[in-house]
């Protein structure tokens, strides 16, 4: 399992879901847009912090951005 990968379709589903482009978030968070965009494409390693950082707009715990997809349905 490609981790960042995972982290980065979970990250992708739960801002889509709530109707927020990556600049938005991008706005909410301070994290560049060119980040959110390698972040769900799995071509970043992000640490805690920022895993916190993202999460905390989207009103879930970064744990959230660890669970198989078929645990997050």
């Amino acid at each position: 399992m490609d981790v960042r990968r995972l982290v980065g379709d979970n990250f992708r589903r739960l801002r889509v879901e709530r109707s927020l482009t990556q600049e938005q978030v991008a706005e909410l968070t301070g994290v560049s847009q060119q980040y959110i965009s390698g972040l769900e494409q799995g071509r970043r390693n992000p640490t805690v912090l920022t895993l916190h950082e993202l999460t905390s707009p989207l009103g879930v715990e970064p744990i959230e951005l660890f669970r198989p997809l078929s645990e997050a349905d």
